[in-house]
């Protein structure tokens, strides 16, 4: 058995799947706008919606086509292995070699980055990005990313040499805490790229603090994000677990929706809290490292694989990007379907935190603002929801709450 012919099937496979959800996308644009939701853009807004939608998605097609060729390239020519020959005979410098050779695909792809950011986003007026925040946000990234992927390489390594077999559970429950640990992290991380600033005092504020204080809800911060320095478009979020989360609300949002609106936000973002949602988050998320923890272990069982792509032993930043790219990418695809069906009932969950405190109206036109500043598509395939959606859409929203008004 040639795993290396496998392995560049099953890439092939899973290029061709994406791809195809890359067409459903671009033909979704077509489907008639239902007509709780045809108010969101007037004929000229949906008409550069259109065009933006088409642009995006076509440039996404050849984007991700690049990337496809440049990965499947190196793994058809057993690149990884030439190129960690370069490097001393030690784990560690294997597993580095390895990982500055993927990394080289994204260096690659700045270009493709930069006209996404710097010329379709600016053409349609959403990019606020300057070139120096682009670059510096690059640099920031690759760091990052060329720290976690060799020290969860090296980790493997460590488990496996300590292990052994029973690296199926280790893994997944070193993982799911490293998870755990970035999220109570990311606030610090996230300062690496953006300013925060506290709230200030004001009726947002003391309604904001109402909502908590009914449901004796503690977090540490309410945080302002200064988003407007690269885009446009709003949002706010949760952060951080426990005592410690933070709430963060973009500038966007603060400048641009009415103090109900962003209570209306924050009490749907507050639900999916007192819901215990992100519980169920961090369960699914152990579950999605216990299957990869067998394919580890699998992986980590068959030194043909290595051989198989000019290696002589064992390389596990190898084994990572593989598991990554060839063998979990099988079974993404259900997996996704399983939490993003979960994920769109959480939301319908969180919506009805909103209606309950009595922003029922208010949640409806924050979310019509927010789908019209981020250019949501207001009729996609119902294929497309139930494989990619992790919200329900527009539409499906709207038409929920009026349904719960309805009730009140």
């Amino acid at each position: 058995m040639n795993f290396k012919i496998m392995a560049l099937i099953v890439f092939a496979v899973v290029f061709i799947y994406r791809r195809m959800i890359n067409v459903i996308r671009l033909r979704s644009a077509n489907n008639k706008i239902p007509d709780n939701v045809a108010d969101v853009y007037d004929s000229e807004t949906y008409a550069k919606w259109k065009a933006y939608h088409y642009e995006n998605e076509k440039f996404s097609l050849i984007s991700n086509t690049v990337t496809f060729v440049l990965e499947i390239l190196l793994l058809a020519t057993n690149a990884y292995a030439l190129f960690a020959g370069l490097f001393p005979e030690n784990q560690f410098t294997q597993i580095l070699g390895v990982m500055l050779l993927n990394s080289f695909v994204e260096v690659l792809m700045l270009p493709f980055s930069w006209y996404d950011t710097m010329v379709i986003e600016q053409k349609y007026g959403f990019n606020k990005t300057k070139p120096k925040t682009f670059f510096a946000d690059a640099i920031k990234s690759y760091i990052l990313t060329m720290i976690l992927m060799v020290g969860i390489s090296s980790m493997l390594f460590g488990l496996h040499e300590s292990f052994g077999d029973w690296i199926i559970l280790v893994f997944a429950i070193v993982m799911t805490l490293l998870i755990l640990m970035i999220t109570f992290l990311f606030p610090v991380f996230s300062k690496l790229f953006n300013k925060f600033t506290p709230l200030e005092d004001g009726e947002l504020k003391e309604k904001i603090n109402a909502l908590l204080e009914k449901h004796n809800y503690k977090v540490r911060a309410i945080n302002v994000m200064d988003a407007s320095r690269r885009t446009t478009k709003s949002n706010a979020y949760f952060t951080g677990f426990g005592k410690m989360k933070t709430i963060v609300l973009y500038d966007t949002l603060v400048q641009n929706f009415t103090v109900d609106e962003i209570c209306a936000v924050f009490a749907h973002e507050m639900g999916h809290g007192l819901h215990k949602d992100t519980l169920r988050n961090r369960f699914l998320t152990f579950v999605q490292m216990l299957v990869i923890g067998v394919l580890v272990w699998l992986t980590l069982r068959t030194p043909a694989i290595f051989t198989d792509f000019g290696f002589e032993s064992l390389n596990y930043g190898f084994a990572i990007i593989l598991i990554m790219s060839v063998e979990y990418a099988i079974f993404s695809p259900i997996f996704s379907l399983c939490v993003n069906y979960f994920s769109r009932k959480a939301e319908y969950g969180a919506d009805r935190q909103a209606v309950e405190e009595g922003y029922g109206e208010q949640l409806k036109s924050a979310l019509k603002k927010l789908a019209k500043e981020n250019y949501s598509n207001l009729s996609p395939s119902p294929l497309l929801v139930k494989l990619e959606y992790s919200h329900p859409t527009l539409s499906q929203r709207i038409a929920a709450v009026d349904e719960l008004l309805k009730e009140k």
